[in-house]
């Protein structure tokens, strides 16, 4: 059976891969406009073409995002959010989740595809990890954006968890800047991506719910250096427990 579906798999793959395209290309000229009204305004409504690039795409290919508050969440407060990375879909789901203005916090690498590469530059921070100088750039980035009271989305695990295990170590970044600039961290969980997108291929990708769940944020008034282990364990024990309630893991 699964070989009589493979080849109208690869026929959705290649429609939602062509969707995604022509919508991208009509959000173009809206970035570029975007562009000459600086980091902040321009920015802002650079995530709003993307947040409209996402619900579209997800409506055309059938895949169907839904938020799930596990307590209140407050849109009108600045936050260091964190979340798990799995997939090439948790992008997507990020400006579509959030409420409250955002930067995402992204690898280097992606600004070099074309066409997409151009959007991405522009809405989100770079950072390459490979080059000290280039990160330290990134990091003062992100303090410059918490400063204008928006906020910073990091995948602490770095890339993809392809350990089998809920999630992988995390870095001391997201962290350490939240502590730094005392602005509470609020795990985000994305429970289905890899279920619509694996990150083996994109001739994975399946219709579907896509759901992204909020967590209690977690205070870090009165923290200081010393005490980022304790914080960074702390949110990793919360997004471990919250994954364990919505998936099915190996007790690793």
């Amino acid at each position: 059976m699964k070989i009589l579906l493979k080849p109208l798999q690869w026929i959705y793959c290649i429609y939602a891969l062509l969707a995604f395209v022509i919508i991208m290309f009509v959000a173009v000229p809206f970035v570029i406009v975007a562009s000459f009204f600086g980091k902040i305004k321009g920015g802002n409504f650079i995530y709003k073409v993307c947040k409209a690039w996402g619900y579209t795409w997800f409506f055309l290919v059938g895949i169907r995002h839904k938020n799930v508050y596990e307590v209140a969440h407050n849109p009108g407060q600045q936050y260091i959010f964190v979340a798990n990375h799995i997939s090439y879909m948790d992008i997507p789901p990020v400006v579509m989740a959030l409420k409250q203005p955002v930067r995402i916090l992204a690898k280097y690498e992606m600004s070099k595809v074309p066409v997409f590469g151009y959007i991405y530059k522009r809405a989100a921070i770079m950072v390459d990890r490979r080059d000290a100088e280039k990160r330290a750039r990134s990091v003062a980035e992100m303090k410059e954006f918490i400063k204008r009271k928006i906020s910073v989305f990091i995948f602490p695990e770095g890339t993809f968890n392809e350990t089998g295990a809920p999630l992988k170590e995390f870095y001391d970044g997201a962290f350490r800047i939240a502590i730094e600039t005392n602005t509470p961290v609020k795990p985000v969980l994305f429970v289905d991506t890899v279920d619509r997108l694996h990150y083996r291929s994109i001739f994975t990708l399946t219709p579907g719910k896509c759901r992204v769940v909020f967590l209690d944020e977690v205070p870090v008034e009165g923290l200081e250096l010393v005490n980022l282990p304790e914080l960074k364990q702390k949110v990793h024990d919360l997004m471990e427990a919250g994954l364990r309630r919505y998936r099915k893991y190996p007790n690793v």
